[in-house]
């Protein structure tokens, strides 16, 4: 988080070098953005930027916490109406609102693409930890509600398939950036009902004979 002076400064200086980190690691990644063109963008000494941030990652990670909480924003209509969807509509319209999320806020959302392209393993988890228990309880929420309204077996391990959801969201987004490269919303979302029918439906053959 940044330091104290970073809130003491005039909201319009404070924005300057948010939007000027926002710009830096949308069109770079985390290793190549650099703080010199920050600041240079910014108007502020290199000097400054240190007592206002640890570090880069200090100020990457704030970022990216600026991002999640503006998705979030994007979910409220989902969460205020859960008793109305079942579980699997639940999850495709928290997919429908990060569409949305990514469609008004493009950098953001690079920042983001960035991030999943990312090889540094150990950056990911670090900054993914909090993010994935959050998801995990969600998703038990979501398992718990289905369940009681009987749309999900009731005999899941519910922290495993909360997990297993949350991992496989994560996956998919790699593998959508890396292998499918789609932009079209159609595309996108034809992506995830595959996933979907995937985790509604499972693997197995049900037209096969035991």
């Amino acid at each position: 988080m940044p330091k104290n002076t970073f809130f003491n400064l005039p909201e319009d200086k404070r924005e300057k070098i948010l939007d000027s980190a926002i710009d830096e690691f949308a069109k770079y990644s985390y290793h190549k953005a650099s703080i010199n063109r920050i600041v240079k963008k910014s108007g502020i000494a290199k000097g400054s930027f240190y007592q206002y941030f640890e570090d880069k990652k200090d100020l990457y990670k704030y970022i990216i916490d600026i991002s999640t909480q503006k998705k979030l924003k994007y979910l409220t209509y989902v969460m205020n109406n859960l008793n109305r969807l079942n579980f699997f509509q639940i999850v495709r319209e928290l997919y429908l609102a990060g569409i949305k999320f990514a469609k008004d806020n493009p950098k953001l959302s690079e920042i983001a693409n960035n991030f999943v392209r990312d090889t540094d393993s150990n950056l990911k988890d670090e900054i993914l930890e909090s993010g994935i228990k959050k998801s995990n309880n969600l998703f038990k929420q979501l398992l718990t509600q289905g369940i009681d309204n009987g749309d999900i077996d009731p005999n899941i391990d519910i922290d495993l398939v909360a997990y297993v959801i949350t991992s496989l969201s994560i996956s998919i987004s790699e593998y959508f950036i890396k292998e499918v490269k789609g932009e079209d919303e159609m595309e996108i979302m034809a992506f995830v009902d595959k996933m979907l029918y995937i985790i509604e439906n499972g693997i197995k053959n049900k037209n096969k004979g035991n």
